[in-house]
């Protein structure tokens, strides 16, 4: 078993190294892994067993109609339509531009529940606007890659939805209550660290908006804002199910894009729906492999092994916490959120239960911690991506981020040691 337990990590790692799409990666090593306990017959069996097992699932729905409904928003032109109402709210400010494309990317983030989606559609406006009004490139390069992963916690998120699946059965609207807060803090610190690097670098405030344009403006972006609210809020009052919700961001969305705003043709819509049968199957395919590890590590022990280890380290609920922590921080920098989720959730999930964690506030620390890892080195395309857009190399990037990072542990450690401020509003609504 401990043999299988080492192929197991060892093929899985080799084959990250080589390049290998972690899909990939994930299904060999399994197989190789379960071959070598059970015979290979039944190994290849049980494969293909636990991969449509795991997609027999009626939850798995609400997955493709939120990534439709992102696609198609990230398509309808609603990007500038946030930045101006953002403007309303950041004009006087020291970085004025900067909190702008903060603000932006929470709200356009959430709307398309991507990263790189609100980091290119609102980074694309803001960071060419923020050089040439004399902000540093990189300072500005920085601001939109440490907030665009707000819109992965703020909901609606897939991201949510796959740690309620992998966790057996998580309330999805306590997840997205939670997550609202967390995602919130962490764009919340990212425009405190840009007011003082502003003020000290003398980015001026000025008026970002015309007089007289506020209420044109607000009229503009609010039938984008109200996807949010009407998802969020259906879904906390109980008026409809998540599943029953991406349904309904679907309609709202369509309707919103092709008949209000204009903006998806019929011909575009085949785009739309093209793009959203890739990301759709790319996420299946992760969730079917990721079952397969799942069992493999099963039978090899793999996780009781790791629980030993960490439960070994101490007896106080808060050094294993943070141990935990700093292995999700790890995991981010080299997994993409998904499979991470599926993966460590039915192996982590159990100590921090026996630790008296919450798995609501499990479930936010983990999404929390594995959005870090998508704008940091080595792996993690959102950085990537961002730097593409600011047209800047990332290592002249990462001193600026420095200070970003700090505050968004800070705020991790925050959620960790108090779950109150992430449960507080769930328990409120009864969640």
């Amino acid at each position: 078993m401990l043999d299988a337990a080492f192929v197991l990590i060892a093929s899985f790692a080799l084959l990250l190294v080589l390049g290998i799409p972690i899909g990939i990666c994930i299904a060999v090593s399994s197989v190789i892994t379960i071959a070598l306990v059970l015979p290979l017959d039944i190994a290849l069996f049980t494969t293909a067993q636990k991969i449509f097992s795991s997609l027999d699932s009626f939850s798995l729905l609400a997955v493709p109609f939120f990534i439709l409904s992102g696609v198609m928003m990230n398509s309808g032109g609603i990007a500038i339509r946030l930045v101006n109402f953002a403007k309303l709210f950041s004009g006087q400010i020291p970085g004025s531009l900067s909190h702008t494309n903060i603000a932006g990317n929470m709200m356009f983030g959430a709307i398309s529940g991507s990263a790189i989606a609100a980091s290119t559609s609102i980074g694309g406006v803001m960071v060419p606007m923020s050089k040439k009004e004399g902000y540093k490139n990189s300072f500005a390069a920085a601001v939109n890659i440490a907030s665009a992963p707000t819109g992965m916690l703020i909901p609606p998120t897939t991201a949510f939805i796959l740690y309620a699946l992998a966790s057996g059965g998580t309330s999805i609207a306590a997840l997205f209550a939670g997550g609202l807060i967390a995602g919130v803090l962490w764009g919340g610190g990212c425009m405190l660290v840009t007011y003082f690097i502003a003020r000290r670098r003398g980015y001026r405030s000025e008026r970002l908006v015309e007089k007289g344009t506020a209420l044109r403006v607000t009229l503009e972006a609010l039938p984008s804002l109200l996807l949010i609210i009407v998802v969020v809020v259906g879904i906390i009052a109980g008026v409809f199910t998540a599943i029953e919700a991406s349904a309904v961001a679907v309609v709202y969305t369509a309707f919103l894009t092709m008949v209000v705003y204009r903006s998806v043709s019929m011909a575009g819509l085949r785009d739309v729906l093209a793009q959203t049968l890739v990301m759709s199957g790319i996420i299946m395919f992760l969730l079917g492999t990721s079952s397969v590890m799942s069992f493999a590590m099963a039978i090899t022990g793999l996780p009781d092994l790791i629980s030993g280890m960490i439960l070994g380290l101490s007896d106080n609920p808060v050094i294993v916490l943070l141990v935990i922590t700093l292995f999700l921080l790890l995991i981010g920098t080299f997994m993409d959120i998904g499979p991470a989720i599926l993966i460590f959730t039915p192996i982590l999930l159990p100590i921090a239960l026996k630790i008296g964690v919450d798995p609501v506030h499990f479930g936010i620390l983990m999404v929390y911690n594995l959005c870090i890892g998508t704008i940091t080195p080595p792996v993690g395309s959102g950085l990537y991506v961002g730097a593409s857009v600011a047209n800047e190399k990332v290592e002249k990037i990462l001193p600026s981020l420095m200070p970003f990072y700090g505050v968004i542990i800070l705020v991790l450690l925050l959620i960790a040691l108090v779950p109150e401020v992430t449960l507080f509003l769930p328990r409120m609504l009864e969640l």
